[in-house]
């Protein structure tokens, strides 16, 4: 809020969109390896899980969870025991460079998905190992809380697992408990590096029985529960009722600081606002900056905001400000430069879109992708999604995958050394530009078809 204030902007303010739940902060982690020899553990905890209340020491126990059927096969096996709660994970040797920027041919395939923004692989950084199978996330949610109070009321010291991606010490990982007061609350759960994790497996397999210690602390915060977004405006001139929007989301998770997802997507849209502001050029619409809470767990903060502002998806009863939001631009790809946008399926969005990118071809955007794009039936992937979700025009940028997939999305590496100063750099004056001609087009962008209520 300082910042934006700094630059000038008006009616700077949090937005509240919660109540969120529980916050949950780790303030200590040690994990080792003990018996039969010492090795320390890569790792961290799972979010909203307790700490341990000092150093424990348990032996290991394999006991693979996939579904609440297993639970019977470890039903009072596991008291005391440190849980290994997957199967070891096959690791397969990196033949290629982690990091890797779009080619023409590339971006020429891109031009044929409907959503860049939505598709696998971030930008298209495909992640390694195998094709992620689809989920259902009511499902994942109730296995998680099934399985929280499975491993507490067996009395488990502590649950480990080695997350989502990665290995070579670098760990994708996210919640294991839940930030709802409600649901049950797990043992300690953490993750590690998934050679580690499959060392204690082979440990086991060779009839050995290894010791792990682990020392967590971690706070549950119970009171002040509201999440909120960042909210700031450049006041438009003659359509100053009319608004052009940009943003990127402020939440990240707890492995590393969230410095490419999303720190430099909220912060290409703050420097693509000073560029703005810096240049002294009125614009006719109103500019509007949002910086989003809740994007993790399910783009919390820009689902409210859409839906009290302009309509709420159920119903589809439209608020006045539904007609005067003119666009909306996001950036959480990662560190990437943009390198072509969506125009989520609207031809003459295309064309003009194509116009505006024409005096930018140094900057290496070079495409728009303008495929026929099915409506949103749910919101998912990124902020954007939430607009075009009930109809409006939320665009993303598809940008230089980098070591998106590979290295920092969701990571103990996602961190301010592995962001791209001029890859950024260019993003914001990218979304500077596109921002700039939007509010002051004569006309408001064209728009794809309003949809109808949802249906349950």
């Amino acid at each position: 809020m300082k910042r934006l204030e700094s630059y000038g902007l008006k009616n700077v303010h949090l937005e509240p969109w919660g109540p969120f739940g529980n916050s949950w902060q780790y303030k200590k982690f040690y994990g080792a390896l003990v018996e039969p020899n010492y090795a320390p553990l890569i790792g961290f905890p799972l979010a909203w899980t307790p700490g341990t209340n000092g150093p424990v020491t348990g032996e290991a126990i394999l006991a693979p969870i996939h579904s609440q059927a297993d639970f019977a096969k470890y039903k009072g096996k596991l008291k005391g025991k440190v849980v290994l709660i997957a199967d070891p994970k096959v690791i397969a040797m990196h033949t290629e460079a982690e990091a890797h920027r779009l080619t023409d041919e590339e971006i020429a395939a891109r031009t044929r998905i409907p959503d860049p923004s939505r598709m696998g692989g971030f930008g298209g950084a495909p992640a390694r190992g195998p094709a992620p199978v689809p989920v259902d996330r009511n499902a994942a949610l109730k296995l998680r809380n099934d399985t929280s109070k499975f491993l507490s009321d067996e009395g488990a010291l502590v649950a480990v697992n080695y997350g989502t991606n990665g290995d070579g010490g670098t760990v994708f990982a996210t919640w294991g408990g839940s930030q709802d007061p409600n649901d049950p609350v797990p043992p300690p759960m953490v993750a590690i590096t998934p050679e580690h994790y499959n060392r204690v497996v082979r440990l086991l397999q060779h009839g050995m029985t290894p010791k792990l210690t682990f020392d967590i602390e971690t706070t549950t915060y119970k009171d002040n529960q509201m999440g909120f977004n960042v909210v700031g405006e450049i006041p438009g001139t003659s359509k100053s009722d009319e608004v052009v929007m940009l943003g990127g989301h402020l939440d990240s998770w707890q492995g590393g600081t969230g410095a490419t997802d999303n720190g430099t997507g909220s912060s290409v849209a703050i420097e693509a606002i000073r560029i703005l502001t810096s240049l002294h050029k009125p614009m006719a619409r109103t500019v509007r900056i949002a910086l989003w809470g809740g994007e993790e767990e399910g783009l919390l903060g820009s689902k409210f905001y859409v839906q009290q502002h302009f309509a709420p998806r159920d119903t589809m009863k439209l608020t006045p400000e539904y007609a005067k939001l003119d666009a909306y631009y996001n950036d959480d790809s990662g560190s990437g430069r943009f390198r072509g946008i969506s125009a989520n399926g609207n031809l003459l969005t295309k064309g003009i879109f194509e116009q505006w990118i024409a005096p930018l071809k140094d900057l290496e955007i070079t495409t728009v992708i303008g495929a026929t794009a099915p409506p949103t039936r749910e919101p998912g992937g990124t902020d954007s999604t939430s607009f075009s979700w009930i109809g409006l025009n939320g665009y993303g940028f598809m940008q230089d995958p980098l070591e998106y997939g590979t290295r920092t999305h969701h990571s103990n590496m996602d961190l301010y050394d592995r962001v791209q100063q001029g890859d950024v750099m260019q993003g914001a004056a990218v979304e500077a530009w596109f921002v700039y001609n939007t509010a002051t087009r004569a006309e408001m962008l064209p728009r794809n078809p309003t949809p109808e209520p949802a249906t349950k």
